[in-house]
């Protein structure tokens, strides 16, 4: 079969697509991959720079979606069954085998590219809306980083669950996208963006989902209305900002974060439930982001895109 192996932890330029050995399936669940997420954990893996941190040669991937091929006796997977999957590493490749506690069933009419976003951005945004951040309906929510992954599903999500939502964001050109997805207002990254959000709030936003970091922190932090939650998700920003504890005190404040991967790793039944919780909300009619397609043998394009901060809402891999 054929795979995106990375020989060397100098970035996605060290990925080539080869032939390799077929997975075993002993006490896993084999899948026919249709789709592979591209996230930035597959990004900063093949850096050296993620928890994670296998030795090269291996295969990236932490999720996809495709077709069961085979599964152990009382996993309640079968063959030919529509499902997806958290595999850690392996993703990028024609065939994986994963954990059936990380695999997960899909309705068939739910398209594979889609149901290969679910894993990483969604399954995130939703563990942070309502566990973490115990979001409210009719509550206000401030998107950092609107126009990638976790933005465009923090949109999604937060409106899904009734929620009032600002978009910030960056990029040039994205506003009229960001309102399709659901975002009630845009407003521009720039000097002043923080003034301009507290105006829209009413005086402050409820939720902070911030998955950038760096030099924005401070102001998100100032956009908090009292009792407001600030939800760190990642740091795409690139510098992992520091707060000073009074600031929390005497706002009547609170930071939390929303590690995903290290909560299931804990909690491994969150990750059902959260599933579930998706599942609900697709079909009232939520439709997962997808945005570019690469085809596998562009896999290094798409973690380089990616990176360069090319890629609107979602990319995936396709097969085929």
């Amino acid at each position: 079969m054929r795979a995106v192996v990375v020989s060397g932890l100098s970035g996605p330029g060290a990925m080539t697509l080869t032939d390799v050995a077929e997975p075993s399936g002993d006490g896993l669940v084999v899948i026919d991959v249709e789709a592979s997420g591209v996230c930035f954990p597959d990004l900063l893996v093949t850096y050296g720079k993620y928890q994670l941190r296998p030795q090269p040669p291996f295969v990236p991937g932490t999720e996809v979606a495709g077709v069961v091929v085979s599964a152990p006796e009382g996993s309640g997977f079968t063959p030919g069954q529509h499902v997806v999957a958290a595999p850690g590493i392996g993703g990028y490749a024609e065939k994986v085998a994963v954990p059936p506690e990380m695999v997960l069933p899909i309705p068939e009419d739910l398209p594979f590219d889609r149901a290969a976003s679910l894993i990483i951005n969604y399954q995130t945004v939703e563990f942070a809306l309502t566990r973490r951040a115990r979001l409210q309906p009719d509550e206000t929510v401030v998107v950092l980083g609107a126009a990638g992954g976790v933005g465009t599903a923090s949109i999604q999500l937060a409106k899904a669950h009734g929620a009032r939502v600002i978009a910030v964001v960056r990029r040039e050109g994205a506003d009229d996208y960001l309102r399709e997805l659901g975002a009630d207002e845009v407003v521009r990254l720039e000097d002043g963006w923080g003034e301009r959000v507290r105006e829209l709030a009413d005086g402050g936003a409820d939720i902070v989902m911030d998955p950038i970091g760096g030099p924005s922190f401070d102001e998100a932090v100032r956009v908090l209305a009292p009792e407001g939650r600030l939800v760190v998700i990642g740091f795409a920003g690139g510098s992992i900002p520091e707060i000073k504890v009074n600031r929390v005190l005497f706002r009547n404040i609170s930071v939390v974060g929303a590690a995903w991967g290290e909560f299931v790793r804990t909690r491994p039944e969150a990750l059902r439930e959260v599933h579930e919780s998706l599942m609900e909300l697709v079909g009232e009619g939520l439709e997962p982001v997808v945005t570019v397609r690469y085809p596998i043998e562009r896999a290094a394009d798409a973690l380089i895109d990616l990176e360069a901060g090319r890629i609107l809402g979602k990319a995936v891999l396709v097969y085929g």
